[in-house]
């Protein structure tokens, strides 16, 4: 019961799926807290804040990565068949995206 553990109340479900070797994300968010999931198959995520960078690899289902608002990423490395559930904090709303990465 993933909703009880949340740092959040989840206020948006998406999925991203189907990609081919391109690279997802690349933006960070004013608001939005999110917690990413490869319910299938598995994907990387990269995150860069001020204070440094890091590597995720989600390759199970019961591993969650909790992205705070501050964290950009980008998310790449996508198995054939992965499918990445992402649970938000806030409906989307495109203000709250901030595309430029940190230097």
């Amino acid at each position: 019961m993933i909703e009880r553990v949340l740092p959040f109340d989840i206020k948006r479900i998406f999925y991203i799926y189907g990609v081919d070797n391109s690279v997802r994300g690349k933006h960070r968010h004013r608001c939005t807290t999110q917690a990413a999931i490869c319910i299938v198959g598995s994907c990387c995520i990269f995150t860069k804040t001020s204070d440094g960078s890091e590597s995720f690899a989600l390759d199970s289902p019961d591993k969650c990565l909790i992205l705070l608002p501050e964290d950009w990423h980008s998310m790449d490395q996508f198995s054939n068949n992965a499918i990445l559930m992402v649970l938000a904090s806030h409906y989307f709303d495109p203000g709250d995206y901030i595309f430029e990465p940190y230097e």
